[in-house]
């Protein structure tokens, strides 16, 4: 059945509506700053009495040199074009040109009965917007202002937050691990960082990259263990305008572009799928990575360090890990110390997490007994820094004072479930009848313990210093170092005899 046709205007109507074009025509003429028209092929055909002060400014002198010729001879900047060309309005625009700023609006011009473009109208509405529109200007200088802001306040976050120096420890592990870490900062090759949960891996990586000569560019982490495996390709790669259902409009950009001059830093890597580990292999050999669900190629410019606290050599084995990725991300390795194996560290950790831990609170840092400290030094810490930074917190709010007992630290570990809390040496019972040898200072039981190693060595390895200092999981300049302060080694002599040593894998095991 045919659609019924639409009604057309009686014939009072039709004049209506003619008459009120032309006054629509004759009102935007007397009212505007300014108006002309031009024809399909972009001539000026007309302008009134408004536009032609404008001339002068634009190079004519009068309406007579201006009608007949294209419209972006006259006017600079014009998008006259684009509205003959798309037949779409544009209904406020700001154009600047040698005349000034105006706010302008261009419309389409159709025949009324074959609805063919016949040419557009240029309209000027405002020649003084600063003045006129100032509400309008405020306001977009100040949403202008927040959006400037909100860009420095994200390029704040992805600076470093911490240094070298942010790394606290004087021990001989703690001096080692920063040596590493000056020289990996001052490559470009991918940096692999080796410890277990809570030792400052991601510390380091800050450091690094502040160290570097990327430090003036951006810092970008990623967690890959707190990222879902689906989710883990588009925040690598990024992804494309309307590549799924549900992908933003304007396509999102990957964690690898926004590192573009700076440093990726891949947390948690052991914890990387397997079947995503080629991509990023590639990514990181070619220097290029392809969004999700495009098909171009988008080039980067960012150094990686990754970090994890598996071992990433029996998840090769294991066949849950790459081999060609894993020789590709273990350039520099740097390993970094559990907190057992820097115990001398943990007087002044305690003091820069007490700080922390009252800057938090708004409240003065507490003190710790000496006691408490001995008992906290003590301790295996499995967790490291990361769990005595929570027992000196929980610590902390157990005293209504700013002095932590060591019965404020005991209560807390034993409530953790850690069994085998270890007592201070200075705390231990001697057996009976036995000297009170614990109660010296710390300084001399260390360094007694210290002869007793070296001199066992040394007799292992009849004298042999380099054997020695492998057996000691020391360098031997750092053997020589000690020597010199033991005369009593000074002239140990070197028995070519001497049984053969093995050496473990892992000195700390020495």
């Amino acid at each position: 059945m045919p659609a019924p046709a639409t009604p057309s205007l009686p014939r009072d109507g039709e004049s209506i509506l003619a008459l009120a074009a032309r006054s629509m025509f004759h009102l935007f003429s007397s009212v505007s700053q300014g108006m002309f028209l031009v024809d399909r092929t972009g001539r000026i055909v007309w302008l009134n009495e408004g536009y032609k002060r404008f001339l002068p400014a634009l190079g004519f002198s009068s309406s007579e040199d201006v009608v007949g010729h294209m419209v972006e001879d006259v006017v600079p900047n014009t998008q006259m074009r684009r509205v003959l060309e798309t037949g779409e309005p544009i209904l406020v625009d700001l154009l600047t040109n040698r005349a000034g700023t105006f706010v302008v609006s261009r419309i389409p011009l159709r025949d009324d009965e074959s609805g063919e473009l016949i040419g557009a109208i240029g309209i000027v509405l405002f020649d003084h917007p600063e003045t006129t529109l100032q509400p309008l200007i405020s306001k977009f200088a100040r949403l202008q202002r927040d959006l400037d802001d909100a860009r420095r306040e994200l390029a704040t976050q992805r600076r470093t937050k911490y240094t070298l120096a942010s790394f606290v420890g004087a021990s001989p592990a703690a001096v080692e691990v920063k040596r590493h870490a000056r020289r990996a900062a001052l490559s470009s090759s991918p940096v692999l960082l080796l410890g277990e949960t809570g030792t400052g891996k991601e510390l380091l990586a800050h450091a690094i990259h502040a160290a570097s000569q990327r430090a003036g560019g951006p810092l970008v982490s990623v967690n890959i263990a707190a990222v879902p495996d689906t989710l883990l390709e588009a925040e690598f790669f990024g992804v494309a305008p309307g590549a799924y259902t549900g992908a933003e409009r304007k396509g999102r950009v990957g964690k690898f572009k926004l590192a573009d001059g700076g440093t990726l830093f891949l947390d948690e890597i052991g914890d990387m799928p397997l079947g995503l580990q080629p991509k990023l292999l590639r990514a990181l050999q070619e220097g290029e990575i392809e969004p999700l669900g495009s098909n171009k190629v988008v080039p980067f410019d960012a150094r990686v360090i990754a970090a994890t606290s598996r071992d990433l050599a029996a998840l090769v084995r294991e066949g849950k890990f790459r081999e060609d990725l894993y020789y590709r991300l273990n350039v520099l390795p740097v390993r970094v110390p559990p907190l057992r194996e820097r115990r001398s560290d943990i007087p002044s950790l305690v003091e820069v997490l007490a700080e922390e831990i009252a800057a938090r609170g708004g409240a003065a840092p507490p003190e710790l007994a000496p006691e408490a400290m001995a008992l906290l030094s003590a301790q295996r810490w499995r967790g490291n820094i990361r769990e005595l930074r929570n027992v000196l917190e929980q610590a902390a709010m157990r005293t209504d004072t700013q002095r932590i007992e060591a019965a404020h630290v005991d209560a807390v570990l034993r409530e953790a479930g850690i069994r085998d809390i270890v007592a201070p040496i200075a705390t231990r019972p001697a057996p009976a009848g036995a000297p009170a040898r614990a109660l010296r200072p710390l300084a001399q039981q260390v360094g007694e313990l210290e002869r007793q190693a070296i001199g066992a060595a040394l007799a292992a390895t009849g004298g042999n210093k380099l054997a020695t200092a492998k057996l000691l999981g020391i360098s031997r300049a750092k053997l020589y170092e000690r020597l010199a302060t033991m005369p009593e080694f000074q002239s140990v002599p070197k028995n070519r005899t001497a049984r053969s040593v093995s050496y473990p894998d892992n000195p700390s095991e020495c």
